[in-house]
């Protein structure tokens, strides 16, 4: 019997793969779980147009990302710390003070998304990367200066 998968399986494959199983396996075990569909026309049809709408909804979020990155690679972020005597910072700038700039900017960037190559330790300028989508990173430079 061929079904339509709703979950990742092991030994299966991914969501919205059409496999092949044993009739008994996807009757007594598959199907009550509510872990494939049966592949008729109906959800092949219907499995077909999620593909299209899924694949839509990503190419808008690339083309949106790229407008983003756009904008944040013409910008840089001044962050101000407290400075020891030899120009090292008490403390580290963090991905947090990162995005509260950002947000001031008026972006609004999840802090999980911001990667930090080396820890900012010192007074400089730094270049930081912002994932904004799963194959557009934009880099933004950071400069530390003396509170």
């Amino acid at each position: 019997m061929k079904v339509i998968l709703r979950e990742n399986l092991d030994n299966l494959g991914e969501i919205g793969d059409v496999v092949e199983v044993k009739d008994g396996y996807a009757r007594n075990f598959l199907i009550p779980r509510k872990l494939v569909f049966e592949a008729n026309t109906k959800n092949l049809n219907q499995l077909e147009a999620q593909k299209q709408q899924l694949e839509r909804k990503i190419q808008k979020d690339r083309i949106n990302a790229e407008k983003v990155r756009d904008e944040l690679e013409k910008i840089s972020l001044t962050i101000q710390m407290k400075v020891g005597e030899d120009g090292k910072l008490f403390g580290s700038v963090t991905t947090q003070m990162i995005a509260d700039e950002l947000k001031e900017k008026g972006f609004d960037i999840d802090r999980k998304t911001i990667t930090i190559p080396e820890p900012i330790k010192a007074l400089g300028i730094y270049t930081i990367e912002i994932k904004l989508h799963k194959e557009i990173e934009a880099k933004v430079k950071v400069w530390t200066v003396r509170e």
